[in-house]
C-alpha cells in the first residue's frame, strides 16, 4: 500500500524540515555553548528536589500556576532586584522552557511577516531562526567593542521607518555577546534606550550570559536604564546551572506578558525541575556563580594563549572578553570557513560554528568562527586549537 504522503497539508506558514537526531560532536567541542560538565551542581540539584517534594511534592498533582512555580518566580524577581536593578514582583514574571521559548513567544506576539527587527551584524542564532520563523525582515547593525554603533543605530532606525515599515523591536545580546563576547558600554546602553525613546522602538534584553563576568565591573541592564516600559528582558539558567534543566523567564509590562501567556505552548513549566533549581539556587547560587566563573576563567586564558600560540597570522585577530564562553575569531578577509567546517569536524575532530550562522543577512562572516571554550578542558582547549589551526592551514585559509 502506498505511504501516506503529508506534504500537500502542510500550512503555509508550516517550519522548515530539519533532520532528526543529533548533530556530532567533536573530541574538540568548540562549537555548542555548553558550560563545564564537572561543576554542574549535581548533588546541589538531588538536595534541592529532595527539599522541594518533601515541602511541595503533593502539588505535582495539580497543574502548576501558568506564569511557573510561585517560590522560583519570588526568587527570580528578587535576583533582578539585587543584581540588574529591575524593579519587578513575581507577577512580572513568566518562567519559560530556557529563554529561547519566552523570545518565541515575543516573536509571536509582535510579528507580521515583513516586519522589521533590528538586530546586531552577528547575533544568537536560535533567535535569528525564531524571528525568521515568523517572517521577520533582519535588519543588522554595525559593532564595535563597545556594543552597536549609535550613528549605524539611528540609520538602521530612520531607514526602516523611511520605508514604512518602523522596527517592531530591537534583540540585542548587550552583556558577553553570542557570538562576539563584547559588553556594551553604558554610554552605548544609555544611547540605545534614548534612541528608543525617540522614536517608539521597543527593546528586547537577552541578559543569559550577565552572571558569567571573571573581569571588569558590571554593567547596569537596558532595562533599568528606562522609565516608559519600552524593554522586554529574557535571561536563564541554562549557564550559570545547566541547559539541561530547561528554565528560563521574560518580564514585560503587562500587556505583553498576558498576549505571552496566549502564545505560550505546554502550559507551565517543569514543576520537577522548578523543585530542585529554587531549593539549590536559594542556598547555593551566588557560591555557585563564583566556582564556575573561576573555573571558566582558566579556560578563556587557556584558549587565548592558544591562540596566541598558534593564530599569529597577518589579518587575524580575535576578542578577549570579560566573561561569558565565547570568543571571535576573525580569519584574513576572503576566506572561507564556513565551507570547511563539515570537513574538520569529521576529519580532525574539532566542531565550531562560522559567522555566518550568526549573520543578520545571512551571508556575511564565512571568515570568522565562533569557538566556546565552556565545555573542554583548558589542557583540551589547548591542543584543540593547535589541531584547529593545522587543519585551517592544511585548507588554506590561514
Amino acid at each position: 500500500m502506498t505511504a501516506f504522503n503529508f506534504t500537500s497539508l502542510l500550512s503555509s506558514r508550516a517550519a522548515d524540515a530539519k533532520p532528526l537526531g543529533m548533530n556530532k560532536r567533536g573530541k574538540y567541542d568548540f562549537a555548542v555553548a555548553y558550560p563545564d560538565p564537572e561543576t554542574l551542581p549535581l548533588d546541589g540539584l538531588v538536595e534541592g528536589l529532595r527539599k522541594g517534594l518533601a515541602e511541595d511534592g503533593r502539588d505535582l498533582a495539580l497543574y502548576a500556576h501558568p506564569q511557573g512555580y510561585t517560590p522560583l518566580r519570588e526568587f527570580v524577581a528578587a535576583k533582578l532586584q539585587r543584581d540588574r536593578n529591575i524593579q519587578i514582583t513575581a507577577d512580572d514574571i513568566i518562567l519559560g522552557d530556557g529563554s529561547g521559548q519566552p523570545i518565541h513567544m515575543i516573536a509571536e506576539t509582535l510579528l507580521d511577516p515583513g516586519d522589521v527587527v533590528i538586530v546586531e551584524d552577528f547575533v544568537y542564532s536560535g533567535t535569528l531562526n525564531t524571528l525568521r520563523r515568523f517572517g521577520a525582515e533582519l535588519r543588522g547593525v554595525v559593532t564595535d567593542d563597545e556594543g552597536m554603533r549609535t550613528d549605524s543605530l539611528e540609520s538602521v532606525i530612520q531607514g526602516a521607518i523611511a520605508d514604512g515599515k518602523p522596527p517592531k523591536f530591537i534583540y540585542t545580546v548587550p552583556t558577553f555577546q553570542n557570538p562576539q563576547g563584547w559588553t556594551m558600554s553604558l554610554e552605548r546602553r544609555k544611547a540605545m534606550v534614548a534612541l528608543c525613546q525617540k522614536y517608539g522602538v521597543p527593546i528586547l534584553e537577552d541578559d543569559c550570559y550577565v552572571d558569567l563576568r571573571f573581569e571588569g565591573q558590571d554593567v547596569t541592564s537596558l532595562h533599568a536604564l528606562d522609565d516608559t516600559g519600552l524593554v522586554m528582558y529574557v535571561a536563564s539558567f541554562s549557564k550559570i546551572i545547566a541547559p539541561g534543566m530547561r528554565l528560563g523567564y521574560l518580564t514585560a509590562p503587562k500587556e505583553i506578558l498576558q498576549r505571552a501567556m496566549g502564545a505560550k505552548s505546554g502550559g507551565s513549566v517543569n514543576t520537577f525541575a522548578s523543585f530542585a533549581v529554587h531549593r539549590f539556587a536559594q542556598d547555593n547560587l551566588m557560591s555557585h556563580i563564583e566556582t564556575i566563573n573561576d573555573v571558566q576563567l582558566e579556560k578563556r586564558d587557556a584558549m587565548l594563549a592558544a591562540l596566541d600560540e598558534h593564530f599569529s597570522e597577518p589579518g587575524v585577530s580575535w576578542s578577549r572578553p570579560q566573561g561569558g564562553i565565547f570568543i571571535w575569531l576573525k580569519l584574513r578577509e576572503g576566506v572561507d570557513a564556513a565551507a570547511i567546517r563539515d570537513k574538520i569536524l569529521a576529519t580532525d575532530d574539532v566542531g565550531y560554528h562560522p559567522g555566518s550562522n550568526f549573520a543578520a543577512d545571512g551571508v556575511s562572516g564565512k571568515n570568522c568562527l565562533r569557538l566556546c571554550f565552556g565545555y573542554n578542558t583548558p589542557e583540551e582547549i589547548g591542543e584543540g586549537i593547535a589541531v584547529l589551526a593545522a587543519a585551517l592551514r592544511r585548507e588554506g585559509v590561514l
